[in-house]
C-alpha cells in the first residue's frame, strides 16, 4: 500500500517481534549459561507459538495488501496493464516470511529438518525484502529512493547475520545484532511513512531538497542508536531478574537444608534423651 499504514503495518510487525526478540534470547542465555542441556518442553512450546503468530502476521501483511479498497484483489493483470505492482511487491514479501515462520514450526515440530534450514530461511526471507525493495524505488524523488535504500542496510546485514547463525548456532551476540536490526526496520518503516504520506495534515517533505536527504541519513544512525539502547535495556532487565531470581532460589534451597539440619538435630537429641532414660 502506497500510504502510511502501508508502512506502519510492517514497521509494526518487525517492531512487536523485535522487542519480543530482545528479551527471549537473554532470558534464554541466562537460563541455559553454563548447562548442555536439550531445549525444554515448554521451551519448544514458546518457539512454536512465535512462529505461528510470525506466520499470522505475515498472512495479514498479505490479505491487507491484496484486499484494501483500491487493492489488487489477487488480479495481476488486467488487459495491457499490470495491476497495482507495488502492493504485488510487498504481498510477495510477506509471504516469503510466512514461509519462514512455517518451517520454524516445522523445526520444533518434526525431528526430520535438518538442523539450520531455519535460520538459512529466514536469511533468504531478508534477502527476499531488500532485492524487492532495491528495484521498488526507480524513477521516483530522490528522498524516495534515498530513505528506502538506507532500510536496505538493515536488511542485507539481518540476511548475513542469519546466515552465519547457521553455523554459530543459538550465538547471543550474532542474535542480539540480529534484533537489533529488526526492531531498526520496525522503526525505520514508520519513519518512511511519516516523511513520504505525512499524517495529521502535516506539511510534505521536499523531496529533491539534499538538506532533507542529509538529515534522513543523520536520522537513520539515531534510529539504530535507539535500538541499540532497547537492546542494552532489555538484556539488564533480563539479567536482573534472572541473577534475583537465582538468589531467591538459592536462598529457598539454604533455608531448606537449614531446616533439615536442625530436624535432624532436634531428632538426633529426642534419641539421646530416650537412651538415657
Amino acid at each position: 500500500m502506497a500510504n502510511f499504514k502501508g508502512h506502519a503495518l510492517p514497521g509494526s510487525f518487525f517492531l512487536i517481534i523485535g522487542l519480543w526478540w530482545s528479551v527471549k534470547y537473554p532470558l534464554r542465555y541466562f537460563h541455559q549459561k553454563g548447562k548442555q542441556s536439550q531445549p525444554t518442553y515448554y521451551y519448544r512450546r514458546l518457539e512454536i507459538i512465535e512462529a505461528a503468530i510470525r506466520t499470522l502476521f505475515s498472512v495479514t501483511g498479505v490479505l491487507a495488501e491484496q484486499f484494501v479498497p483500491d487493492g489488487p484483489h489477487l488480479h495481476l493483470y488486467h488487459g495491457n496493464d499490470w495491476i497495482k505492482l507495488m502492493n504485488w511487491q510487498h504481498s510477495t514479501m510477506y509471504i516469503f516470511f510466512a514461509v519462514s515462520g512455517i518451517i520454524d514450526m516445522l523445526t520444533f515440530l518434526s525431528t526430520h529438518i535438518p538442523l539450520g534450514v531455519d535460520k538459512l530461511v529466514m536469511a533468504v526471507a531478508a534477502f527476499n525484502e531488500g532485492f524487492l525493495f532495491f528495484y521498488h524505488v526507480h524513477h521516483r524523488p530522490p528522498l524516495d529512493q534515498h530513505i528506502h535504500s538506507l532500510l536496505l542496510y538493515a536488511v542485507f546485514a539481518g540476511a548475513f547475520s542469519s546466515l552465519l547463525e547457521i553455523i554459530f548456532r543459538n550465538n547471543i551476540v550474532l542474535e542480539l545484532f540480529r534484533t537489533s536490526l529488526i526492531v531498526l526496520q520496525g522503526t525505520w518503516f514508520w519513519q518512511i511513512g511519516f516523511v513520504l504520506f505525512p499524517p495529521f495534515g502535516s506539511a510534505e517533505w521536499d523531496q529533491r531538497d539534499d538538506g532533507n536527504i542529509m538529515f534522513i541519513t543523520m536520522c537513520f544512525c539515531w534510529h539504530y542508536l535507539v535500538s541499540i539502547c532497547i537492546m542494552a535495556t532489555n538484556y539488564s532487565l533480563v539479567y536482573c531478574f534472572m541473577t534475583r531470581l537465582k538468589r531467591q532460589r538459592e536462598g529457598g534451597e539454604i533455608i531448606g537444608i537449614q531446616k533439615l539440619k536442625s530436624k535432624h538435630t532436634y531428632q538426633k537429641a529426642l534419641l539421646n534423651g530416650s537412651d538415657e532414660d
